[in-house]
């Protein structure tokens, strides 16, 4: 159960950095703040998904170069089949890459795999190690204080934006064989504007009107600072 704590915690802090990245490499052509996640809050669990499935899959390997070539398989398989499921379930696209070279129905590219495929050899052969080791470090109770709170701050945002993107989903999208990022975040602004989610939260648990109500108007201001 401790090593599921720890590899959960490793999955949460991966997937936040993979967010930074994202927001930090599309800011060059949006010229502002998108939410490259599917999530609200600051992570794309695609890159602790990917990060975990190397760690547990690749760590026997000791050769760099075949570490390198299954991070390309590994991630490039884990992608297109995100991308694949959260097209058919949503009806739009968080990335896209038609305009680049040698891609496959947009979901992949080999440029975005090559890349995957150094950061895994950097991940299993010189991050991870000295993560796992630092988180294996924090005391116990520290441990659970953070892998519960974090849990459940996880799990309700996982609702909270399935609730908030199906709702979107409903609204129509201009561009849905391209990347829709910027427009779901754009209309989610307007589903926050409009206070839809705070009643449907607020009739669903009526007891906690206060504190959803102090969230929603949280996230809103995130998302008007954008």
């Amino acid at each position: 159960m401790e090593n599921i704590k720890i590899y959960f915690l490793i999955f949460i802090l991966y997937s936040m950095v993979g967010w930074l990245l994202e927001v930090i490499s599309t800011y060059p052509d949006t010229k502002c703040f998108v939410n490259r996640g599917f999530l609200i809050g600051p992570y794309c669990p695609i890159y602790g998904k990917c990060a975990l499935l190397m760690i547990f899959l690749l760590h026997p390997f000791k050769n760099i170069y075949i570490i390198f070539i299954m991070s390309i398989i590994v991630c490039s398989i884990s992608e297109y089949i995100t991308s694949y499921v959260m097209e058919k379930l949503f009806k739009a696209r968080w990335w896209d890459y038609s305009k680049y070279k040698l891609n496959l129905n947009g979901r992949i590219c080999l440029q975005n795999s090559l890349l995957f495929g150094l950061l895994g050899v950097v991940l299993i052969k010189y991050i991870n190690p000295h993560v796992f080791n630092f988180i294996s470090s924090i005391p116990s109770n520290i441990i659970n204080i953070l892998f519960y709170t974090i849990l459940i701050i996880y799990v309700c945002d996982f609702i909270v934006s399935f609730k908030v993107i199906m709702k979107v989903k409903n609204m129509s999208l201009h561009y849905v064989n391209l990347d829709n990022t910027k427009e779901i975040t754009e209309k989610i602004k307007t589903i926050l504007n409009n206070k839809l989610l705070t009643r449907r939260i607020i009739k669903a648990f009526p007891n906690i009107k206060f504190n959803i109500k102090k969230a929603v108007e949280n996230l809103k201001e995130r998302f008007e600072q954008s």
